[in-house]
């Protein structure tokens, strides 16, 4: 019976060593985790959690802001291209003129063409705004783009393979005071043409329409150039 009392002393003994092993190991965790250094490590580790979640939420918005903003710059840089284009209407300050033909009498051996608006006449009134700043014109409601043709056809004028007889009507939207100065400059293309009694008009305004160009684009010979990577 002795070395089995011995044997049941012996696990005894163990377990109760176990047991003091297993109480102070418990006591040190214990005073470990109520330490400052522990805590504040706690703490840390609670914040860079939450620091790395803000952090994934910030990434994912400024993503979204990344595609938001490039679809919108696509889309100025289109419409800027479309009104480069003549491709939309616009409104805008500037100034209308109007140009009608003379009503004077021709004398006797006198040319009447002279008392006639032509197409050349119309030209010099268009560059002369343009180089005043003018952003955009039209004559008779026809936008005026970078192939669009003014030329004489009879007694009539065709824009934009479009004829239209006498008055004509060109709006620019511009600074409608540079435009209105470079017109009646001294010696300039309004003074010529009042000089054989053509009809000229001219009047600011604060807002002009412009429609978009009607016609259409025909390339046959031009063709993209390919950039180089």
């Amino acid at each position: 019976m002795l070395p089995i009392r011995q044997g049941q002393a012996a696990i005894a003994l163990v377990c109760v060593v176990l047991g003091l092993m297993l109480a102070v190991q418990f006591r040190t965790t214990q005073d470990i985790r109520s330490t400052v250094p522990f805590q504040r490590i706690e703490d840390l580790s609670q914040r860079l959690l939450q620091a790395e979640k803000e952090r994934d939420l910030l990434l994912e918005e400024v993503e979204s802001l990344k595609r938001s903003s490039s679809k919108e710059v696509q889309s100025g840089e289109i419409e800027s291209l479309k009104m480069g284009a003549g491709l939309l209407a616009v409104d805008g300050p500037g100034v209308v003129v109007t140009i009608d033909d003379s009503k004077r009498q021709t004398k006797t051996g006198e040319n009447p063409n002279l008392y006639l608006i032509h197409d050349d006449d119309i030209l010099k009134v268009i560059n002369e705004l343009w180089a005043a700043g003018a952003e955009v014109i039209s004559i008779n409601e026809q936008r005026l783009i970078s192939s669009s043709e003014i030329r004489c056809a009879g007694p009539t004028l065709s824009v934009n393979n479009t004829r239209y007889s006498p008055p004509y009507e060109i709006r620019a939207i511009g600074d409608k005071k540079n435009l209105e100065n470079s017109l009646k400059m001294r010696g300039g293309v309004v003074e010529t043409l009042q000089f054989w009694g053509i009809q000229v008009n001219i009047k600011p305004e604060e807002n002009i329409h412009v429609p978009a160009y009607k016609g259409t684009y025909h390339f046959s010979y031009a063709q993209p150039v390919k950039e180089e990577k």
